[in-house]
């Protein structure tokens, strides 16, 4: 089988299965996050720097992809992460998701490969980090600027 369209190399839309959607959209708004116009009672979206990321009722989600909705495991084999300009700013931020409800779930400390990092919860258990690459720079809009 030969592939004739390649897969673009980029992420558009990260779509979260949340137990209490009401509860998750509050979550993400206490983060500062900005409700778009485009939710509905069924789906809640926000607009982040480069990409959306959407919340949607955890059984719906299952039944939509076509996988069963069974108990959630401990890790779910993927985080979600944040970078930011500095580990001053890691370490306000991290205040702000845990006024907002976030748990910490390794506080921020030095990483091995010199950068700065801490992960927290959000209220159905999805890991985000909050990090700081000092090899990472960051274009206007606040996307991150890999090298090619």
């Amino acid at each position: 089988m030969t592939a004739t369209t390649p897969v673009p190399a980029r992420l558009s839309v990260v779509t979260l299965g949340v137990s209490d959607l009401d509860r998750s959209a509050r979550f993400y708004e206490a983060l500062g996050w900005h409700r778009s116009a485009a939710s509905s009672p069924d789906i809640v979206w926000f607009r982040t720097a480069d990409s959306v990321l959407g919340l949607y009722p955890h059984e719906e989600l299952a039944a939509e992809a076509g996988v069963p909705s069974v108990g959630e495991p401990a890790f779910r084999g993927v985080t979600l992460a944040v970078n930011l300009e500095s580990p001053a700013l890691v370490d306000t931020t991290l205040e702000t998701a845990v006024a907002a409800g976030a748990v910490v779930v390794k506080p921020p400390t030095a990483t091995g490969w010199g950068g700065y990092s801490g992960y927290f919860e959000d209220p159905d258990g999805h890991l985000w980090e909050l990090a700081h690459n000092p090899f990472f720079a960051f274009t206007e809009d606040g996307s991150l600027d890999l090298p090619r």
